[in-house]
């Protein structure tokens, strides 16, 4: 199958559970801001000067970079030539391999995505990284197969589904086995701007709960507000604002779901909205969703996971 011609993977039917884009160039995809999602991603990285914001850390990407994300983390890439920013990524949710997992007695396998703290793999396309590429690259290849097959028979193939799920373990398998080698980047020395934003972000994210100025930000790191600023949409692509409030959002979805019973005017306060009206508008625009529509669909997925 020619490598450019499966660059959006994902099956409908599994659409809640399994999604691929295999070797994607430049915007074939949006580059989204700051998100979060609950599906666990691997990322791979094959090229195109990148700068990677995870949490509040910052990491130069190198081809053959690997990073492990716990979906809950927010994240986001900021290439700086977009027609060569060149990656794959595999998002899938833990829920679907938890059945298969616990037959083989494999639950560890998920460790490296809760353990190592949304950590970069950076192994320099060695045959360790050839063998995440390859995998990712057969399982877009099979959810391609599973689109095929649903729109031809309307029917989900059960052993499609079946090989699809050992290839990914098969996958887990092996970053597991990467992750136990302590095959984690060691990180280069920051230039001074990328010092600046990591403490900028680092001291959001620890306020984005209160009201947030530029001018309280600035004094408290002894900045000034045009160049904290100004670094901080140079180093991450993105304005001060953007972070706060995707902290914010980020916060709000975890809170809808561990706190069904809380009030959503209660649940935008908590998250650091000045306004439940603002609170509603805001996470609709970003989400597809109403925060009522998207805490009563997590809860019926909890029940239909329910054994």
């Amino acid at each position: 199958m020619d490598d450019w011609k499966i660059p959006l993977c994902q099956a409908k039917v599994l659409d809640e559970w399994i999604t691929a884009f295999y070797r994607v160039q430049g915007m074939e995809i949006p580059i989204v801001n700051f998100h979060s999602h609950h599906e666990y991603e691997i990322y791979y990285f094959y090229g195109g000067e990148c700068k990677y914001l995870i949490n509040n850390q910052i990491y130069d990407l190198q081809p053959g970079d690997i990073i492990l994300l716990d979906g809950l983390t927010l994240h986001k890439p900021n290439p700086r030539s977009i027609p060569t920013y060149t990656r794959s990524m595999l998002h899938f949710s833990p829920a679907w391999l938890q059945e298969l997992l616990t037959v083989l007695g494999a639950l560890k396998l998920l460790e490296p995505f809760h353990n190592l703290n949304n950590c970069l793999l950076r192994t320099g396309n060695d045959e360790s990284g050839q063998f995440v590429e390859g995998s990712i690259k057969r399982i877009a290849g099979f959810l391609v197969q599973i689109n095929e097959e649903m729109k031809r028979t309307g029917q989900k193939n059960e052993l499609l589904e079946a090989e699809l799920k050992m290839d990914v373990v098969q996958l887990l398998l092996g970053i597991y086995k990467m992750a136990q080698k302590k095959f984690t980047h060691v990180r280069k020395k920051m230039t001074g701007k990328e010092q600046h934003a990591e403490a900028i972000s680092t001291w959001l994210k620890a306020h984005y709960t209160e009201k947030i100025s530029l001018d309280q930000l600035a004094a408290e790191l002894n900045l000034s507000k045009y160049y904290a600023s100004h670094i901080f949409k140079e180093t991450t692509g993105f304005t001060v604002m953007d972070y706060v409030m995707g902290c914010r959002l980020n916060q709000v979805k975890y809170l809808l779901e561990i706190e069904p019973d809380r009030s959503l005017t209660e649940v935008s306060r908590a998250a650091g909205f000045e306004s439940v009206s603002h609170f509603s508008r805001y996470f609709k625009e970003k989400m597809g969703i109403t925060p009522s529509g998207y805490r009563e669909k997590k809860r019926m997925r909890m029940r239909d996971d329910e054994p």
